[in-house]
C-alpha cells in the first residue's frame, strides 16, 4: 500500500540508493566520553529489535516530551511546571541514547542497509525541531519573539547546512563542536530550569541570562556556517566541481529559502502578530516543511539525483500568504492550524512513500528484522574508534565487513560439506 499513486524514486534512483555507501569524517569531544555508556546500552537490547525502531522509539519520547512542555507554555512565556523541563532533558537524553546505538545493533544483527540512514537522517530532521523548540520555551524566549525564530530556525538551518554539504561533498563532517555537544547543552539548560525555575533566565547580572544562550549560538553557528561554505565552496566531487548528482553546488539553497524567506515575511506582515501569540504553532508549522525539504535533499544525496525546487509542503505557508494578501479573509489562527497539519500529513505521506519504495526495492521490513540475525560482527557490535553517533549512518560502514563475514561463512560450509561427502565415501567403501 503506497501513500501516493506514482511512485516517488524512479529505478535509476533505487539502484543508486542500493549502491550508495556513508562517508563521514568526525572529530567531536562528546562522542568518545559517551561511547561507553552507548556499548553497555546495545549489549542490553534483544537481538531480535529493528534498529529502525528503536529510532522511532527515541524520536515519539523526544516528541512527547516536548508537546507537554508546549501544553504549559504555548507562547513561551508562562512559567511551566518545572518537571516538564526535567522531563525534556530525559527525553532528549533517551532519544540521543537510542539514536547512538541504532547503528550499533544493526551491526550486531548485520542489518546494515541504505535505508538505515536515510530513516535516520530523517527523525533527526524533525527532532532538531522539537529540541530546538524545546529550549526556548525553557528559557521562556516567547518574551523576545525575534530571538525566538532566530534559534529555532538557525537550528533547522545548520542541520540542512550538514546535508547540503554532504550532498556537495559526499562527506558527512561533524565538527569538534556539533550535534552531540549541542545536545547535552540543551539538556543541561532544562536541567537548569528544573532545579531553579525558567524564571531563572531572565534574571540580570550586567545581562539577562538567556543572552548567554543566543551568544553561544550565534559564536557556534557562524563557526559552523563558515566550515560548511568553505567546504561548498571549495567545489563538489561531481564532474567540473559539482555535487554527488553533477548539479550546481549552489542549487540546494532554492528549496530552503523557500520556506525560511515567507516564514519570517509572514511572522512581520501578520497584523494579528501571529507569531508572537502562537510561536509554538508556527515553528512547528514551517518546522515540518523544513523536515521534508532536508529529507528530500538527503535522498537526493543519497540517489545521486537532482532535487527540486517546489513542494506540496508549501500549500501551508501559500495559504497564510494568500490570506495575508485578502486581508485576513479568515482568521489567521485557523489557517496556521491548517498549514501545520497539512505539512506534517505531508511529510509523514512522504517519508512513508520514500521507506515503503525502498523497502521494496531492498526487500527489506522497515521495523522487522530476520531472527536469529545473521553472524555477529563483534561480541556487542561495537568499535569504539569509529563514530557511532546519534546519526547511526555508520550502519552502512559495516556493509563490507558483514559481506566478508558471508563469505567466510559459505566457505566454512563448502568445508563442512566436503568433510562430510568425503566421510560418506570413505563409510561405502
Amino acid at each position: 500500500m503506497y501513500f501516493y499513486k506514482q511512485k516517488l524514486l524512479t529505478q535509476t534512483q533505487l539502484k543508486k540508493l542500493g549502491e550508495h555507501k556513508y562517508n563521514c569524517t568526525n572529530v567531536s569531544l562528546l562522542d568518545p566520553v559517551l561511547q561507553p555508556w552507548w556499548c553497555w546500552l546495545v549489549s542490553k537490547v534483544p537481538l531480535w529489535l529493528a534498529p529502525n525502531l528503536i529510532t522511532t522509539v527515541g524520536l515519539i519520547i523526544n516528541i512527547v516530551t516536548t508537546l507537554i512542555l508546549i501544553s504549559y507554555s504555548p507562547n513561551g512565556r508562562e512559567d511551566p511546571p518545572r518537571w516538564t523541563c526535567a522531563l525534556c532533558a530525559l527525553g532528549l537524553f533517551i532519544y540521543q541514547s537510542l539514536d547512538a546505538i541504532d547503528g550499533k545493533q544493526a551491526r550486531r544483527t548485520n542489518s546494515s542497509s541504505p535505508l538505515g540512514e536515510l530513516f535516520d537522517h530523517g527523525c533527526d530532521s524533525i527532532s532538531t525541531v522539537f529540541v530546538a523548540l524545546s529550549a526556548c520555551i525553557s528559557v521562556q524566549l516567547g518574551f523576545y519573539p525575534k530571538w525566538m525564530f532566530f534559534q529555532c530556525f538557525c537550528a533547522m538551518t545548520l542541520f540542512y547546512c550538514a546535508h547540503w554539504q554532504t550532498y556537495v561533498s559526499g562527506t558527512l563532517r561533524f565538527g569538534k563542536v556539533d550535534v552531540t555537544e549541542a545536545q547535552c547543552t540543551i539538556m543541561g539548560i532544562h536541567l537548569i530550569s528544573a532545579a531553579f525555575g525558567p524564571s531563572i533566565w531572565m534574571t540580570k547580572i550586567g545581562f539577562e541570562l538567556w543572552n548567554s544562550m543566543a551568544l553561544m549560538t550565534i559564536v557556534c553557528g557562524a563557526w559552523s556556517l563558515s566550515h560548511f561554505f568553505s567546504v561548498i565552496h571549495a567545489g563538489g566531487v561531481g564532474k567540473n566541481g559539482s555535487t554527488v548528482a553533477g548539479t550546481s553546488v549552489l542549487s540546494p539553497i532554492i528549496p530552503f529559502l523557500f520556506v525560511v524567506v515567507p516564514a519570517f515575511i509572514i511572522s512581520q506582515k501578520s497584523t494579528d502578530h501571529i507569531f508572537e501569540k502562537y510561536p509554538s504553532l508556527y515553528i512547528l508549522a514551517f518546522g515540518m516543511i523544513t523536515a521534508k525539504v532536508t529529507n528530500r535533499l538527503v535522498v537526493a544525496h543519497m540517489t545521486k539525483s537532482e532535487m527540486e525546487y517546489l513542494d506540496w509542503g508549501l500549500i501551508g505557508p501559500l495559504c497564510l500568504f494568500l490570506n495575508q494578501y485578502f486581508n485576513n479573509f479568515l482568521p489567521e489562527y485557523l489557517i496556521l492550524w491548517f498549514a501545520m497539519l497539512w505539512c506534517s500529513v505531508d511529510l509523514i505521506r512522504y517519508c512513508g512513500q520514500v521507506c515503503l519504495e525502498i523497502c521494496d526495492y531492498l526487500q527489506i521490513e522497515l521495523f522487522r528484522i530476520p531472527y536469529p540475525p545473521k553472524p555477529l560482527m563483534t561480541s556487542q557490535g561495537t568499535n569504539p574508534l569509529q563514530k557511532h553517533h546519534h546519526h547511526h549512518h555508520s550502519k552502512d560502514g559495516a556493509d563490507k565487513n558483514g559481506t566478508n563475514l558471508q563469505q567466510q561463512q559459505s566457505q566454512q560450509t563448502n568445508q563442512k560439506k566436503q568433510t562430510r561427502s568425503s566421510s560418506r565415501r570413505h563409510n561405502n567403501h
